[in-house]
């Protein structure tokens, strides 16, 4: 389905973005992956504008065209309490404004029928405390992916999908961590890159603009204290 074609992901060294590189590769796609941790093909960092440039440069140098461009690569997550003007500007570089800028850089070359896909997550609509940086960045990239698909309506299908616990080593959880998620299990990431090659496929033709919450149903779990079992246990109350 993906063989010869151009297929861009950030962050693709570990974790969910090196599956879904893998998966990619697996279909005989030629896989460019940016990242600041080693790999085959460029190591920088994603918030950095010249190292931006430079590596599309290599990506168009080598084959002339985009397939499909993963905004996969992760800002870090800092708090409230902790996170200064810089960390918190270099979270949103990473995780918003790299994926806007490699988008306009290879705006001019995406192939006929190319796709973007930007990975946000469940908490661009959910929080943990002291997870300001991270939250802010996958919202904005949430609200990034419908701005582009308008703008590149007609030539590029851009979508998003937001993963929720992904547990990236592929462990297998069971009691309380297993079940409390509807789907009765943790995510793992071939559950993400499955869904990203559907939607750099043909057969999500008329999918643009969308945002996939692939979280096993934890978003639409209602809980409140003392419902179905679960108790709020105050900090040396329990």
């Amino acid at each position: 389905m993906f063989h010869d074609r151009v297929v861009v992901v950030t962050g693709g060294a570990m974790g969910i973005g090196r599956v879904i590189a893998e998966e990619f590769a697996k279909e005989g796609a030629h896989v460019c992956v940016i990242d600041i941790l080693p790999n085959g093909y460029f190591v920088g960092d994603l918030g950095d504008q010249a190292t931006l440039e430079a590596f599309a440069q290599k990506v168009i140098s080598d084959y002339g065209r985009v397939d499909v461009l993963v905004n996969n690569a992760p800002p870090a997550m800092r708090g409230l309490s902790e996170c200064t003007y810089e960390a918190f500007n270099q979270a949103l570089r990473v995780g918003v404004t790299a994926p806007f800028y490699l988008t306009k850089l290879f705006a001019p070359y995406f192939a006929p029928g190319a796709s973007v896909i930007n990975i946000s997550s469940s908490r661009d609509r959910m929080s943990q405390p002291q997870t300001e940086s991270y939250t802010a960045a996958k919202g904005g990239i949430a609200a990034l992916t419908h701005a582009l698909a308008v703008s590149l309506a007609g030539r590029v299908r851009v979508n998003s999908i937001s993963p929720g616990w992904i547990d990236t080593s592929f462990a297998q959880y069971e009691g309380p961590d297993a079940a409390q998620q509807p789907a009765g299990r943790v995510g793992h990431p071939l559950d993400i890159a499955n869904m990203v090659l559907y939607l750099a496929s043909d057969k999500a033709g008329f999918i643009a603009g969308e945002n996939i919450c692939i979280d096993g149903g934890m978003t639409r779990q209602m809980i409140y204290h003392n419902d179905f079992g679960w108790k709020l246990e105050e900090e040396g109350k329990a």
